[in-house]
């Protein structure tokens, strides 16, 4: 008898395969419902195993014992002959069919069950149906084509994120891995996705040389690519055509559908306009000075050549608003610039959401600085339902994060930041604004770390440098703070405010003549601009020329500047601490009430809420001359304004020692200065001999406590003023 038929005659083959098949099954619908109930990773792995190590003895044992209806016997004790023992094997095949057909029957219900392509709990999100676009390698030799490249590559992110089912990698994420080492491999598993669209772009004259492919990430297979060799004309052609054949070719294997669907590019038929806007574009990356002023003028050019050009304006929108952050472009020349584009762009495309957010965040603006408290809260909800109507919408969420005004706005605001840190991980944007909000929580190490992280993602952000500077301020650190603004200029030296800051800082130390050097930078860049009325008055203040600060307090005023670097608030309060201290506070007050009416009309309904802020240092004046019932009144009447503003001031301590020092309660006053105020650093109060000379602080001061307090305080600054100083003496000696 042959080996063969003795494996017949004994059931080992149906045995066998009773087992394969059986064993099959189960650990595929284990491991297919294992994770939905959240088990780990090692429960199906290790069921899995169980099923292979048990294949042999499973065979051993069917070697040697049998199936019969009395249950398992040795093979020595069975007659096979025996109908009943035959009709065993057939069972076996029973089995078998069965686990076949139901194993078909599970897949099909598992397959076509709603929602069916979504990841399970605790699984990677990646999934075939995903893809990231790699920026398109430049080779055409020159620099300058950069952002030919990154444009297209960036068109092309736009056109996939349309198709419906397909997970697309952001923009910035992806170009996160431009020039480096990196394996297809290794990027698809940090970004988390299945599939690598990448290429290179090679342009000469009016002629573009495009080659793209398209990789599937775990084995490097090719699914699809193509070279195109044609004019620059030809350029929204052969983007639509890769867009499409990508998503043809992703859609027919993984999604289950004929095609992509129709997907829209970017809406212009101008190649030049086109060029231009990827060039702005490329400008604008670091929302520097001098990005945004170049991007404005690229965006302007495309615009000429395509008014109807509805990415540009949105665009040149944005860049204004910006331009009003960085203190570049005036508020009301830029709001009402900003409405007028963004009213086109809505008339044209009115479900544009990044339209919608520009136009309300401006609005909301206007309002605000017009004096109505609600105004902010009203836009808080508002862009919280943009964000829900497009959650991958990031200009909304930075908008939201501008208005943020009290404690549960902030932690609301995390969440929804760091919701779009999952879709884009390396955004250098998304790192910055979160930095903000740790900032706004007190949470200075953990806004430090994701400051950092936005600098090595794009590390010519001026901005990034400069809230690290001031959390530099936090630990008491100020060379570090120096050094960091110092950093900020190296990558935006056309912007005037960054010297400017510094000088303000360095005539706060009372170090003069370094600080003049680099407020003569300011004045031969922006002799007019509100940082340079802030630096004349705080030289004034620094060298002691009481009259010049007088003048220079004055000339603000009279100009009406803006309160940006606290130059107009700065002013005010200035005039009115003379005042009191020359007992001419009614007088100060007719000569603000003139040439400003209403600044010091705190019952006003609607004031600028630069008056708002005079109002709030005229304390410091009207403590000399107001009755303890009057002054009580104002200080209850200003604060519930200023709570109608969303700000919470139970936690701002400085604000709390202030009013308790008004209101002559001076031993709550000394607690709260000893347990929170000269807790502190001195770096982040400098200016601070200066405040406790007002006339409230007197009884104050005079406490042994405070005393010693002081004397630390003041030492610390004497320290960090020499420290300041022998370090710009060596960097001036080194250069």
């Amino acid at each position: 008898m042959s080996l063969i038929t003795e494996l017949k005659r004994r059931n080992v083959l149906r045995v066998a395969a009773a087992y394969l098949v059986v064993g099959w099954l189960l650990t595929e619908v284990l491991t297919a419902i294992l994770p939905i109930l959240g088990a780990p990773d090692w429960v199906s792995k290790a069921i899995i195993l169980i099923f292979a190590f048990g294949f042999i003895p499973a065979v051993i044992f069917s070697w040697v014992y049998g199936l019969t209806p009395q249950g398992f016997m040795r093979e020595e004790d069975i007659d096979r002959d025996n109908s009943m023992t035959r009709s065993s094997g057939k069972t076996l095949e029973y089995v078998t069919i069965g686990a076949v057909v139901v194993g078909v029957i599970f897949f099909a219900v598992m397959g076509s069950r709603p929602g069916s392509d979504a990841p399970p709990p605790n699984a990677s999100t990646a999934s075939f149906a995903s893809i990231a676009v790699l920026p398109f390698v430049n080779l055409s030799g020159s620099k300058e084509n950069e952002y030919f490249s990154d444009g297209l590559t960036e068109t092309l992110l736009h056109m996939l994120a349309q198709i419906p089912g397909l997970k697309v990698a952001a923009r910035t994420s992806s170009f996160a891995f431009k020039n480096q080492n990196k394996t297809i491999v290794e990027i698809a598993k940090a970004l988390d996705v299945a599939h690598i669209l990448e290429g290179s772009v090679q342009r000469s004259g009016d002629r573009v040389r495009i080659t793209a492919q398209l990789i599937r990430a775990e084995d490097g297979f090719h699914v699809w690519s193509e070279n195109y060799d044609r004019t620059l004309d030809d350029i929204f052609a052969i983007q639509d055509e890769i867009a499409e054949k990508v998503g043809g070719a992703l859609s027919a294997s993984l999604l289950g559908i004929a095609g992509g669907g129709k997907i829209e590019g970017v809406n212009t038929s101008s190649a030049d306009a086109f060029d231009l806007y990827l060039q702005a574009l490329n400008e604008r990356a670091t929302f520097s000075y001098g990005g945004l002023s170049a991007a404005e003028g690229l965006l302007k050019g495309a615009l000429i050549i395509d008014p109807d050009f509805l990415d540009a304006k949105t665009e040149l929108a944005n860049n204004y608003l910006q331009q009003v952050e960085t203190g570049l472009m005036e508020a009301d020349d830029a709001f009402n610039s900003v409405l007028a584009i963004t009213n086109q762009v809505l008339a044209a495309s009115p479900d544009d959401v990044g339209a919608r957010a520009i136009k309300l965040f401006t609005e909301t603006q206007i309002i605000m600085r017009e004096g109505d408290p609600a105004a902010s809260l009203d836009a808080f909800n508002l862009l919280q339902e943009l964000i829900d109507e497009d959650p991958s919408a990031l200009q909304p969420r930075i908008f939201l994060n501008r208005m943020l005004r009290n404690d549960e706005q902030i932690e609301q605001a995390l969440t929804g930041m760091l919701e779009a840190l999952q879709l884009d991980p390396f955004n250098p944007r998304i790192h910055y604004e979160l930095g903000n909000i740790y900032s706004a929580l007190e949470r200075w190490d953990e806004a430090r770390v994701v400051l950092k992280k936005s600098l090595e993602l794009e590390p010519a952000q001026p901005n990034a440098y400069v809230n690290l500077a001031r959390l530099s301020l936090q630990k008491g650190d100020g060379l570090d703070y120096m050094q960091l603004f110092l950093a900020a200029m190296a990558v935006d030296p056309v912007d005037h405010e960054l010297p400017g800051m510094i000088a303000m800082y360095l005539y706060s130390l009372e170090l003069v003549e370094e600080g003049d050097d680099f407020r003569n930078r300011v004045m031969a860049i922006a002799p007019t601009s509100e940082i340079s009325y802030r630096l004349e008055l705080l030289r004034a203040i620094a060298t002691g020329d009481e009259d010049a600060g007088i003048a220079s307090a004055r000339r603000a005023i009279e100009d009406d500047i803006e309160d940006r670097r606290f130059g107009f608030g700065g002013a005010a309060q200035h005039l009115l601490r003379i005042a009191a201290a020359r007992g001419t506070v009614a007088e100060e007050s007719a000569y603000l009430e003139e040439q400003a009416p209403g600044i010091l009309d705190i019952e006003a309904i609607s004031v600028p809420i630069k008056y708002r802020v005079a109002q709030v240092f005229a304390f410091d004046a009207w403590y000399t001359t107001l009755s303890k019932d009057e002054l009580y009144r104002r200080i209850d009447y200003l604060q519930e304004i200023i709570a109608g503003f969303g700000v919470d001031l139970s936690d701002n301590h400085q604000i709390e020692f202030a009013t308790l020092a008004l209101r002559g309660e001076v031993e709550q006053a000394i607690e709260v200065a000893l347990e929170h105020l000269f807790s502190e650093p001195v770096a982040l109060n400098l200016g601070w001999e200066e405040n406790f000379k007002q006339a409230q602080y007197a009884e104050i001061v005079e406490d042994p406590r405070i005393q010693a307090a002081m004397k630390k305080w003041q030492d610390d600054e004497d320290a960090m003023r020499e420290q300041i100083r022998t370090y710009l003496a060596d960097l001036y000696a080194s250069t």
